[in-house]
């Protein structure tokens, strides 16, 4: 009888989300080891499938960097990075651009159609959604084919979450002539939720969150401000890895994106339990 009361509590404690983000624009940046473990990618699918069940506008913007070193690997390319950005020649475009909005694009779709969903599996290119020019030489190294983002294309995005569709966006942006761009994932998925002005932009990653103690698992911080967050960059507790997604995730903020979140990918269902529970099991960034 107490499993069922459990039971019981856990839905009664969704109740007021679901009413609360009934409508609303979840953007979720899916990436890191919840993409290579098969139990969580179905977990993963589950959750997407289920906000839209319960009313909500899911868009997932996906990565995919181990793919591409794989394949580009199998090929006998020469991968190499530069301040953390793929440099990517033409050669290597034409194995990033098949892999992401190829296999790992479908392969998404596929999944969230299998647990009951309605995905459309898009790039940048379709209807012009995401605007980009070349990325200027970074410390006097030409990264190639790596776009920065002038404008995202909401009209077709609106149009498939009014009705019952699910986009899931491959991080590959438009130029001018057509001519394509890989861009960071983690960008497009801000400058997505931003254009939206998303109630929510979740990031999956390999870690919890944000810590006090970098070292300390129970010193996360489960809600923070972004002024909060520049205080802890000033100081040095925000650094290295966790840097840029921070900065990022104000960025986010201070542009009207109501709510980010940093939850760890590795945890099933952490979508689901991060917005659908009181205390969450990631870092929370508010105005």
């Amino acid at each position: 009888m107490n499993t069922h009361h459990e039971r019981a509590n856990v839905l009664i404690e969704a109740l007021p989300y679901i009413q609360r983000l009934s409508g609303k624009t979840i953007v979720v940046k899916y990436g890191g080891a919840a993409m290579l473990d098969d139990n969580l990618k179905k977990r993963f699918m589950e959750d997407i499938t289920l906000l839209k069940f319960v009313g909500m506008n899911p868009i997932v913007v996906h990565g995919g960097g181990p793919d591409i070193n794989g394949t580009l690997s199998a090929l006998h390319i020469e991968t190499k990075f530069h301040n953390g950005l793929r440099v990517t020649d033409e050669e290597t475009m034409k194995v990033v651009q098949m892999v992401l909005t190829g296999r790992i694009n479908k392969d998404i779709v596929a999944g969230i159609n299998a647990c009951g969903g309605k995905a459309v599996g898009l790039c940048g290119i379709d209807g012009h959604v995401i605007s980009a020019h070349k990325c200027p030489p970074v410390e006097g190294v030409d990264l190639g084919c790596v776009g920065e983002i002038d404008s995202v294309d909401t009209k077709l995005l609106n149009m498939l979450t009014s009705d019952e569709y699910i986009p899931v966006i491959a991080p590959i942006g438009c130029g001018e002539h057509g001519e394509s761009y890989n861009i960071n994932a983690d960008t497009v998925a801000s400058a997505v939720a931003t254009a939206l002005k998303a109630e929510k932009l979740m990031f999956l990653t390999d870690i919890d969150g944000i810590r006090r103690d970098p070292e300390d698992p129970s010193t996360l911080i489960y809600e923070i401000s972004s002024m909060d967050v520049a205080g802890m960059i000033a100081d040095g507790i925000v650094s290295g890895g966790m840097l840029p997604k921070a900065k990022a995730c104000a960025k986010a903020i201070r542009e009207g994106v109501n709510r980010v979140h940093i939850i760890n990918g590795t945890i099933p269902h952490s979508i689901i339990l991060e917005i659908f529970t009181d205390s969450g099991i990631g870092t929370m960034f508010t105005k």
